[in-house]
Formats: structure tokens, sequence, C-alpha cells
């Protein structure tokens, strides 16, 4: 829903907003940080749970959210997700079944509360009468918000709006006392060991409607964000410059900051390149530079799933989860996609990417880890199916929301093809900012679309089948690397084993299969994909066909009730898995998809609870999953 430019120059109109404080207890908060992190490792040298959160979320402070009904700020956002009960912003009750472990509060730095600004200020202290004409407009309703935020956005495009709202150096100015003040908040509400909120924000950068937002998180305290302001897509409109930023501000505050590309689907192809982005061949260092600024992408949240797309992947009977609609453009809608721009908008294919720049360049600046996190414009992070409160405050729940258009453009999309969401899964020794920010940087991260599964994966050269008798997280540390590692050639003849493992979520749906995606590289600079179902439910009477495939795990849903049972499928699915056809001399990675059993989506729920009316062609039910973070094999390494 982000828009670049216009929205970014209204920090230059944003009245001081006046939010609870605290005073900085840094030291006493990396004090406690310590102990907790102390506590952990003296219990276990390694990880033993994931830690859930979202790294994407939005408050009435980012513009966008504000103009489409927002009015839940980032204190709401942040008692939501440590399980308090909030009124959204439409007055219906909202809360969480569980409580996340950490969140990141991500509004556009573009445009940073200016139009709630706008909105708030008494219509006397504004002397503009452009700026008052659009504070009455926005005060009409709905239509009128709509239509002074449309105007704001055409005169920026248009350079019809004054010179002094351009100016970068105010717009720094009035952007900082906003950022400063969440950032109060953000710090007050971090508790290690409890929960873990951080401080960050959204690069907006959107080129002729094409998605290339990055989502900024700083491993640090308020002391270090504070010396800086978010950076906008007005200031700086390559993704370049936007590292050029994070590398000032290493260097300024001596803390670490890192940046997550998210919604590639929506790209038009260009998340992914081959080459830099002023088009030139990519080279090891500018490859290593994105490598080293980007070792987490979010591969699924609410405006659909960019793990890959039939057409890039018409062996895998799975490819096609979360496209409808999504498929048809770029994020505004202004450019349709075509299959030639695919190869830049998803996951797997990047993977792939990475493996033919790293032959020819030496470096891959496509290996990372993977994420799901919500993009909600609601301040409400809930990746749920039966407590989905949209992506914006215009289609909370109601009868209707499901077949209302959701276009930003001259063709459309509509609301039932939103997803519930995603889920950030990370794994963390203790539940501290530093902890969770350096396992991102390690990429041991999975991604969910919503279930809380517990996805384990190790890679080695060793495993056996006996390893899963005893503890073998220990063993998959000791003798492999885990999900996010590179597996260094053994040194002798034998094929890469894998220890996989998959728990359904507590309170969720059983599991259907776990699979293993395989990419590789051959001889000749051609990439290539294998999908290998390589444990699933009820084996003994489910066999794989003549085509190699699994029959289907059945269908337990009545969309009469919006329930399903947990009479087919697995709670637990394990093995120890060995590559079939593996090369000892071509690159390959290797990444675990986990799949639930069928299960209600929200637009089931909806038509059950509210009577919703939808047409023959919204999906109901869908088979919800995750997936890991890869594990890389360089025959060179």
């Amino acid at each position: 829903m982000a828009t670049k430019g216009a929205i970014a120059a209204l920090p230059l109109l944003a009245l001081v907003l006046t939010l609870a404080g605290c005073g900085d207890k840094a030291a006493d908060k990396a004090k406690a940080e310590a102990e907790v992190t102390a506590k952990a490792e003296a219990a276990s040298p390694y990880p033993l749970k994931p830690l859930w959160g979202d790294t994407h979320l939005h408050t009435a402070n980012s513009s966008d959210a504000f103009a489409l009904g927002a009015r839940l700020g980032p204190e709401d956002a942040l008692r939501f997700a440590r399980g308090e009960a909030v009124t959204s912003s439409t007055g219906i009750k909202a809360q969480l079944e569980r409580p996340l472990d950490f969140l990141v509060v991500s509004d556009h730095s573009d445009g940073l509360g200016a139009i709630k600004a706008i909105y708030d200020a008494p219509r006397l202290m504004l002397r503009d009468p452009t700026l008052r004409r659009w504070h009455d407009m926005m005060h009409e309703g709905p239509a009128g918000m709509q239509k002074a935020a449309g105007e704001l956005i055409t005169g920026f495009a248009n350079k019809t709006l004054p010179a002094s709202m351009m100016d970068p150096s105010k717009n720094a100015e009035r952007t900082k006392t906003i950022w400063t003040d969440q950032n109060a908040i953000v710090e007050r509400y971090n508790e290690p060991g409890k929960f873990t909120s951080f401080f960050g924000f959204e690069y907006t950068l959107m080129p002729d409607g094409n998605n290339l937002h990055r989502i900024v998180i700083m491993r640090d305290g308020k002391a270090q964000a504070d010396k800086v302001v978010p950076f906008s897509s007005t200031v700086g409109t390559s993704v370049d410059q936007l590292w050029d930023y994070m590398d000032t501000y290493e260097k300024t505050t001596g803390g670490q900051i890192l940046a997550i590309p998210h919604n590639s689907n929506v790209s038009n192809g260009l998340m992914f390149q081959l080459t830099q982005t002023d088009g030139k061949p990519m080279t090891a260092a500018y490859a290593a530079r994105r490598a080293a600024h980007e070792p987490v992408v979010e591969i699924t949240q609410i405006k659909g799933d960019s793990e890959t797309h039939p057409f890039l992947s018409p062996n895998d009977e799975f490819a096609g989860f979360g496209q409808a609609g999504w498929e048809l453009g770029n994020l505004s809608m202004t450019q349709l996609s075509t299959p030639s721009m695919y190869t830049g908008n998803y996951v797997r294919a990047a993977l792939q990417h990475g493996l033919e720049i790293e032959a020819k360049t030496g470096v891959n600046p496509y290996k990372f880890g993977v994420i799901g996190s919500t993009d909600s414009h609601t301040a409400l992070s809930t990746a749920d199916e039966n407590n989905f409160f949209g992506k914006h405050a215009g289609v909370e729940p109601s009868a209707t929301r499901a077949m209302l258009p959701q276009s930003l453009g001259k063709a459309g999309r509509v609301g039932w093809q939103y997803l519930a969401g995603g889920y950030a899964a990370v794994w963390a020794k203790a539940n501290t900012r530093a902890e969770i920010f350096d396992a991102m940087k390690r990429r041991e991260v999975y991604a969910s679309t919503g279930p809380r599964m517990t996805v384990r994966l190790f890679g080695g050269w060793d495993f056996a089948p006996a390893d899963l008798q005893g503890d073998w997280v220990k063993a998959g540390y000791a003798r492999g690397v885990p999900m996010g590692g590179d597996l260094k050639p053994a040194g002798k003849a034998g094929a890469p084993t894998f220890i996989v493992s998959a728990l359904k979520d507590p309170i969720g749906a059983n599991l259907d299969r776990v699979q293993i995606v395989k990419g590789w590289i051959d001889a000749k600079g051609a990439t290539h994909e294998q999908v290998y179902d390589v444990v699933w439910s009820t084996p003994a009477t489910r066999k794989p066909g003549a085509n190699g495939k699994l029959p289907p795990v059945g269908d337990t849903v009545d969309l009469k009730t919006a329930t399903y049972t947990n009479s087919i499928g697995a709670p637990t699915l394990q093995t120890v898995w060995t590559d079939p056809a593996f090369d000892p001399a071509q690159k390959a990675f290797y990444y675990v998809r986990v799949l639930e059993i069928p299960t209600p989506r929200w637009v089931a729920y909806d038509i059950v609870r509210y009577k919703a009316k939808v047409g023959p062609e919204v999906q109901l039910k869908s088979q919800e999953r995750a997936y890991s973070a890869p594990i890389w094999y360089d025959p060179k390494a």
C-alpha cells in the first residue's frame, strides 16, 4: 500500500507527537540482556527452541496505514504483540491467542507520521491554505481522507507542492522528532528474556510501482538509534544508497544493522537481478556487499507468497501457494507482469541465480535465510487464519471484506487474495536483541505462513538414522551445520546427509509431509531444481505413484463450520535423508518445506461468522507451510 514519493515530503508538515516516553535505562537493559544471555549459554551451547516474531508491522505512523483508517500507534502494536487485548481501529476487540517473542515496528520512512500530524493538528495552527484544506478533507470521512492523500501523492509526483515541503533538511528534522518519540516507546517495551522490541523502519523504494522495499533493523539500543533518522527513498533512490546509509550508521554509532528485502513477488523482476542496480554485470565486490547487508529475505506475507511460481517450477505441485492475484503485476498495478519477470520475483529462482553469479564472480549475492512476516497496516501482528484482521483497517473483519476490490491501479486484486500473513522463526539462544539479530546474520531462521511449527535442518556427511535415537540436535551441531550454514566438502567419497525434523504447531494442524528442495548448477552453467518428499504421514499406506508423486494426504475440512480434524497427518515427522543424485563437483543448495494437512482459510471463517457472500473462484482452504533457510554446498569451499 506504500507509495514512493509524495508521502515522503510530508514529515516537513509533521507536528511534534506527544508520545509517552521513559528515561534512558540503557545500562540496565544492557546488564539484563547480558544476564539473560549468560544464563541461556550456561543451559545449552545451542538454541533449544525457536523464537517467533514479526519483522514487518505498520502503525498509524505509516502515512498509508493512517490514510486507510489505522488509528493504533506503536504502543498499541507492542502491547498486542506481547499478548494484551487492544481495541482495533474499527472498534473490535483484538488479542493474540499466544504472544509473540519479538516485534519490529517498521513504519515507512517516507512520510513518517505525516498524514497523522496533519489530521491531528489544531486547524488554526495550519497557516498554509492547502494544508488546511487537506485537514478539512481528512475530517470529512474515509472518502475525504483518500482524496487528500491522493492529492498529496499527485502533487509530489508532479512537483507541484511548495518547495519548502521538499526541503531534505527540514524533512529530517521533523522526522527525527517522531522517530525518537517512537523509539522511547520501543525501548520501554523491550524486556530481555521475555519480549524483544527492535528499532527499525521500512525503506520504501518503489520505482514505477515495482516493489524494492527493505525492512531495516538495528541490533542496538535507543542511544544508537536516536543518532540517525530513517532513510527515505526520496533521499536515496537506489538500494546501493541504503547500504551506504547502513555503513554510515555502523561507523558513526558502533552498532550493527541489517536489511530484509520483502514481498519480491510484486517487483516485476527487479528484486533479484543477475546485474547490479545500474544494469552493469555484477562484480564480486557488489555481490559481497549485498550478501553482507541483506542476510535474510521475507519469503511470505499478507501480499502473497514469494517462494516460487508454477511457471518456474512446473514439476512442483505445491508451487502455486499464495499466487492468486499477486502474479498479475507490480505492487501498484501500474505495470502488468510477464513470465520473463518471474525469475527476479521469486526466492527459489534467486537462490539459483546466486549459484550462477558465484560461478562467474566467486561470490554469491543471494546466500540468504528466509523468514515470514505480516506487513499488516493495522498495528495488529496476527497471522492466524481464525484471527485475521486484514491488511489495513478498511478490511478488518466484516461480511464484505473478502470481495472488496483492492486495486491500486488499472487492474484489480480482491480482498480474498490476501494471505493471513506470515511469521519469522529464529533459532536464538536467548530472547534478546543481540541473540535474535545474530541468528538472522548467520541465517539460522525459517519462515511460516502462520502456524508455529518447529522445524530443524542439519547437513553433514555421516548422519545416520540411529542419530535420531539420541541427542540428534547435539549431533547436528557437532558433526554438521544448521540451516543457513555452509557444508564444506568431506574430503572423501559419499553424498551429504541431512537430519530433518518437523513438529506440528502445538495448537494447530497435523503435518502432511516434509520436502527437501534442491537447486544446483551443472558444468555448463545451467541451473536445475528438484523437490524430494523425504518423510510423510502414513507411509505404510501412502506410497509414491508411477510419476514419483505422493497421493494427497486427504482433507477433513468442514466448510459449513470452518473446522478440520487431526484424524489424518502426523504430529511429528523426522528422518535422515541422503541426496540420491549428488555430484561432488556441483554447487548446490538444500532447503526444507513443511506442509500441513488442509485447513480453512480466513475467508471460510468469515463465511461462518458473518454470513459473508463470496464467489465460486474464492479459495476457502489451503495447506499452510514453513520454509527453512538453505544449506549450501560448495566443492571449492
